[in-house]
């Protein structure tokens, strides 16, 4: 279990983690949504390792975060950072074998490569294996950065906005296979997701963030109402479910109005009107 105790973390006077406290399992996908600058990103960074905190303490499976064992902290985690430009003269998949550096060397092992090779055909870009990662589209780089965090057997798997870049048919395609070796492998898995509906349907557990703090925790189906969206993005949101009880969350304009129906705009004319135009008529 990833466990955070009383972390506090703040960046040029501005406070993005104030006294916060959560605990995440093994085996489930943990989703953090809230507005921008509320600290998403940075949170991401403090539990890698990347920005220390001013007090606060982080643990997993009873080892602590520490400064000078961060090397062997990181061995536990794939993390997808986001906006990573790949403009390097390196194929598809040398990208995917750097996940297992620490595993490579002037001899590339069979099995290593085995491995790289599934990997990018889990999620459908094996055809893509042999191009130079420079050519790749944005969205193509972060399904091949995906992969490379797989190929790492991570313990805890962290990915901030890993679908900004996707098509519908590859958010779903990460989406999914990130639920099932998560749960397979009994992953520890954290990402940032923007898309509400997507985080609906993908978290077993959201984390919504909000002034440093950590609002609300729990299940979609039983957080994820028009109250909570109102109070963390300012707007408002009709929140229904779906058959298999799965928030939908729509919001609506500022100051909308509906059109009106056709028995609105096309309404029998009214008796007097009638016989006005009768009189005409004569």
């Amino acid at each position: 279990m990833l466990q955070v105790k009383n972390l506090n973390v703040s960046l040029d006077n501005l406070i993005l983690a104030r006294d916060m406290s959560f605990s995440l399992e093994p085996g489930k996908v943990n989703v953090i949504i809230g507005p921008n600058g509320t600290g998403k990103s940075t949170l991401l960074k403090t539990l890698f390792g990347d920005i220390l905190p001013e007090s606060g303490d982080i643990s997993f499976n009873n080892a602590t975060l520490k400064r000078k064992h961060l090397s062997q902290w990181r061995e536990q985690f794939g993390y997808m950072p986001q906006d990573i430009k790949l403009d390097i003269e390196l194929s598809v998949l040398e990208v995917v074998l750097l996940g297992k550096l620490d595993a490579l060397s002037l001899r590339l092992d069979d099995a290593l490569i085995k491995q790289a090779l599934t990997a990018l055909e889990k999620i459908g870009l094996l055809h893509l294996a042999n191009r130079p990662v420079n050519r790749l589209s944005g969205g193509q780089c972060q399904m091949i950065l995906f992969a490379q965090a797989l190929m790492r057997n991570p313990k805890i798997l962290m990915l901030d906005e890993p679908v900004s870049a996707l098509d519908l048919h590859f958010q779903h395609v990460l989406l999914d296979h990130l639920d099932t070796e998560t749960k397979q492998q009994g992953w520890v898995t954290l990402m940032v997701l923007h898309d509400l509906n997507l985080a609906a349907q993908y978290a077993d557990n959201l984390l919504v963030l909000k002034d440093g703090n950590v609002i609300a925790s729990g299940h979609p189906s039983d957080i994820l109402t028009p109250a909570l969206v109102k109070d963390v993005y300012d707007v408002n949101a009709e929140v229904t479910k779906d058959a298999y009880g799965i928030p939908f969350v729509r919001t609506i304009r500022q100051g909308f109005l509906p059109p009106k129906t056709n028995s609105q705009t096309h309404r029998s004319p009214s008796r007097t009107t009638a016989a006005q135009g009768l009189r005409n008529v004569i």
